[in-house]
């Protein structure tokens, strides 16, 4: 009997803890809807909204909810970063931009400003050159009053332009520095851009043949998750793709996109640490990938092929890329 009722009162507190437990997580990602960074209506708004479906779904829900609703956090959460990273990215462009503007406009002040002074102070030294003659000794007083007046009007418009271009510099300067945080901010889990596929054939021809080895990728699924779930989430599932494929490469590779599903990576070493790599990419990096589509988890699937091109020391670059196109189209 008293077995029982340690058991039970086991049990409830167990029942207590998943209670709290799962009150705590959806409450997180209800503080994730409220506290979202605002992006504007167009990002900030799909997220909030999708985030709100997905813990009522929860609560609606059973325990098999709430586990697989992880996977379609992570996404959302990862989505709204990417799009951060986009937002900042325009928006530094934007603010480059406007500092060059104010650049241009602050070295032609600079450059009116030297000539007009130049032919202004040059103007009032003849005025009163023409007050001293002779022939104006009536109106000279006038004149060299006249002279006095334009300088010193000019002199207050002087004052007024060091001000403005001051006003400039310092716009100028927090601009810089405005460019500077969001270059740092964007820089973090960027997605990987690869080389494209004559930028890779202009390396291969300046490469030393034999001190390097190609690595060939031919990558399934990114057209048929397009077909099947439409162009955002195929672009996600390649950003996904892009960034395991760099993570598990050395930093030296370099890494181009052949065709819309082909790969080209040069590596430094043999063939055999080429063949390795290959090997450890097809069994770690195929598979499915969890993306959103509508603010729900799919799940599209990607399949490697993987070959090695090896060089040789006497073997020019056309042959090496005959034998690329034949791996990666067949022909």
């Amino acid at each position: 009997m008293i077995s029982i009722q340690d058991s039970l009162k086991e049990l409830e507190t167990v029942h207590q803890v998943r209670e709290g437990l799962l009150d705590c997580y959806l409450s997180a990602i209800k503080n994730c809807a409220n506290y979202a960074i605002d992006l504007g209506d167009e990002i900030t708004g799909p997220h909030r909204k999708y985030l709100r479906a997905l813990l009522e779904g929860i609560t609606a829900g059973n325990l098999s909810t709430a586990i697989e609703s992880r996977s379609t956090l992570r996404s959302l959460l990862r989505d709204y970063r990417d799009k951060g990273v986009e937002y900042l990215t325009t928006l530094r462009d934007e603010l480059a931009g406007t500092a060059r503007a104010l650049e241009e406009i602050l070295d032609s002040l600079a450059e009116a400003d030297g000539d007009h002074e130049t032919r202004l102070r040059t103007s009032v030294l003849q005025l009163r050159e023409i007050a001293d003659s002779p022939e104006c000794a009536r109106i000279g007083g006038t004149l060299r009053g006249a002279a006095s007046f334009i300088e010193q009007s000019f002199e207050e418009l002087h004052k007024q332009h060091q001000v403005t271009v001051a006003q400039f510099q310092i716009e100028i300067s927090m601009l810089h520095k405005r460019i500077d945080n969001m270059e740092t901010a964007a820089s973090i889990d960027d997605l990987t851009r690869f080389f494209n596929r004559a930028e890779m054939e202009r390396r291969i021809r300046a490469a030393r043949p034999g001190a390097y080895c190609l690595l060939l990728v031919s990558v399934r699924g990114l057209r048929r998750a397009e077909e099947q779930f439409g162009s955002g989430v195929a672009e996600e599932l390649a950003g996904a793709f892009s960034k395991r494929l760099r993570n598990s490469m050395p930093p030296e590779s370099v890494i181009a996109r052949w065709g819309l599903e082909e790969l080209v990576i040069l590596m430094n070493g043999k063939k055999s640490e080429a063949l390795a790599t290959g090997k450890w990419i097809t069994e770690h990096i195929s598979g499915p990938y969890a993306c959103l589509n509508a603010g729900k988890t799919v799940r599209p699937a990607l399949q490697l092929n993987v070959g090695v091109v090896d060089t040789t020391e006497d073997e020019a670059a056309q042959p090496i890329l005959e034998r690329v196109h034949i791996f990666l189209t067949g022909k």
